[in-house]
C-alpha cells in the first residue's frame, strides 16, 4: 500500500512571499499575540507622552483590561457562541474568504497576549507604587508580582510539557490566589472602573466552577492502549470538548466528546499518553468530575467547506467520530494507526465504517508509517476536497497543516495554545 504514494506527485509551492505567512512561526495565534502586544507598546507611549503612567490607577486599570482580554476570549459561552457564528457562514462565499473565517480557533492567541501584557503592566505596576501607595497596597502588589512570575515560568511551553502537573497546580492555585490579590488592591486602590472590568472577568473564571458535577461512566477497554468511556449525562454538541478529572482539586485533562445520534450522553475515547491516561485506563474509575460546559473544537471551523478531508492519527479518531457521525459536510476520512481492530476495538471500526464506508484506514503494523503531506494531499486531489483537517500530535498536525497550506491548500489543526 505504501508503495501508492511513491507516485503521488506535489503540486508546486506557493511563491516564497505568500509562503512566509504559511510558516509555523507566522500562523494566524502568533500574530494576533503579536497585535495585542503592538497595542500595548502604542498605548504605553500615548501614556508615556500625556503622563498617564505617573498615576497607580491608570496602570490598574490596564493591567486589568489585559487580564479580562486574556480571560474572556477563553470563556467557554464566548468559544461556543463565534463557534457557532462561523460555522453559519454561508458556503457561496469566496473559498479564500472561507479559510480565513476557519482559523477563528486562532483568537487564542489573544488569550497568550492579553496574559503576557497584563503581566508586564502589573510587574510596571508595582514599580509605580512604591513611593506612591502606601504599604499595604505595595505589599499585595509584590505578592502579585510573586505570583505571576511563577505562573510565567511555569507556562513555558518545554516546563509545561515536562512537567505538566506542576503547571497546572501553578495555574488553578496560583490564578485563584491572585484573583483575591487583585480584589484586595482593587479595593484599596478605590478605582470604579478597575472594580468593574475584575467583577466581569471573576464571574466569566467563577462560571464553569459553578457548573462542577460528579457523573457516573462506563469504561470499555479494547485493548491495553485506550479506554471507551461513555456516559448517559449531557448531550454536547458534536465536536466539543470536554474537561474531566478523578478529583476536582487534582489534574483535569480535556477530550473530545462523542455524541450518539440518536441517544442520550456522549463517549470518549482516552489513549496512553502519559501518568494520568495510564492510571486511567489501568484502573478506571466509576464516576468522573466535569466542569462547565462542552466546548466546541477547532473541527466545527471546517463547516464553512464543502467538502473536506480528516486526516488523523491513533486516538485523534474520538473527535473526528463526531463529525463522521454528525454528517455536516461530505469528507474522505485517513485514519492511520496501528491495527486498528486489536487496538481499538471491532466495533469502533465497523461504526467508523459504517458512517464513512470508504474511509482509508492506514494500519501502520501491516504497511509502515506513510508520508503524511502526500497521503493527505491524494486525498485531497482525488476527492475534490475544499480543505484537509488534520488532528495528531503537534509535530505531525503542523508538518501537515502548513505542508498543505505552503501548496496553496486551506488546512486546519489543533494550535495548543493554551
Amino acid at each position: 500500500m505504501s508503495a501508492v504514494l511513491t507516485h503521488v506527485q506535489l503540486p508546486a509551492e506557493l511563491p516564497a512571499a505568500r509562503r512566509i505567512l504559511k510558516h509555523p512561526r507566522a500562523m494566524q495565534s502568533h500574530r494576533l499575540t503579536l497585535l495585542v502586544l503592538l497595542t500595548n507598546v502604542a498605548i504605553f507611549g500615548i501614556g508615556l507622552a500625556n503622563g498617564w503612567w505617573s498615576s497607580v490607577v491608570h496602570v490598574a486599570l490596564i493591567a486589568q483590561v489585559n487580564f479580562a482580554l486574556g480571560i474572556l476570549v477563553r470563556q467557554q459561552f464566548f468559544v461556543n457562541a463565534l463557534c457557532k457564528l462561523v460555522m453559519r457562514v454561508p458556503k457561496s462565499w469566496p473559498l479564500k474568504l472561507r479559510w480565513a473565517v476557519a482559523k477563528g480557533y486562532h483568537l487564542g492567541g489573544l488569550h497568550v497576549g492579553g496574559a503576557i501584557s497584563g503581566t508586564l503592566w502589573f510587574w510596571a505596576l508595582t514599580v509605580v507604587a512604591i513611593g506612591q501607595a502606601g504599604a499595604g497596597l505595595q505589599l499585595t502588589y509584590c505578592l502579585q508580582s510573586l505570583l505571576l512570575f511563577g505562573i510565567v515560568m511555569t507556562s513555558r511551553p518545554k516546563f509545561r510539557a515536562a512537567h505538566h502537573d506542576l503547571f497546572e497546580r501553578m495555574h488553578r492555585f496560583g490564578g485563584w490566589t491572585l484573583s483575591l490579590l487583585f480584589w484586595i488592591s482593587a479595593i484599596q486602590l478605590g478605582s470604579p472602573s478597575t472594580i468593574i472590568v475584575l467583577t466581569i472577568t471573576t464571574i466569566s473564571s467563577l462560571s464553569p466552577w459553578l457548573l462542577l458535577r460528579r457523573i457516573p461512566i462506563d469504561v470499555i477497554r479494547p485493548s491495553s492502549h485506550v479506554a471507551l468511556v461513555s456516559s448517559n449525562r449531557y448531550h454536547p454538541m458534536a465536536g466539543s470538548t470536554r474537561s474531566i478529572a478523578r478529583h476536582p482539586l487534582k489534574q483535569w485533562h480535556s477530550f473530545a466528546v462523542i455524541p450518539t445520534p440518536g441517544a442520550p450522553g456522549f463517549r470518549m475515547a482516552i489513549s496512553r499518553a502519559g501518568d494520568w491516561t495510564s492510571d486511567f485506563i489501568d484502573n478506571p474509575p466509576s464516576h468522573i468530575w466535569v466542569r462547565g460546559i462542552a466546548t466546541a473544537g477547532m473541527a466545527n471551523y471546517g463547516s464553512v467547506f464543502n467538502r473536506v478531508v480528516y486526516v488523523v492519527t491513533g486516538s485523534g479518531i474520538g473527535p473526528v467520530l463526531a463529525h463522521i457521525l454528525a454528517n455536516r459536510v461530505p469528507m474522505q476520512l485517513v485514519w492511520v494507526t496501528r491495527n486498528p481492530v486489536k487496538t481499538y476495538g471491532q466495533a469502533l471500526v465497523d461504526e467508523i465504517l459504517r458512517a464513512q464506508p470508504d474511509a482509508i484506514i492506514w494500519d501502520t503494523d501491516a504497511n509502515g508509517k506513510p508520508d503524511m503531506v502526500k497521503l493527505a494531499y491524494s486525498a485531497y486531489e482525488s476527492t475534490d476536497a475544499e480543505a484537509v483537517i488534520c488532528v495528531s500530535n503537534g509535530k505531525l498536525t503542523w508538518s501537515v497543516v502548513h505542508g498543505m497550506e505552503r501548496l496553496g491548500i486551506p488546512a486546519l489543526g489543533p494550535i495548543w495554545d493554551s
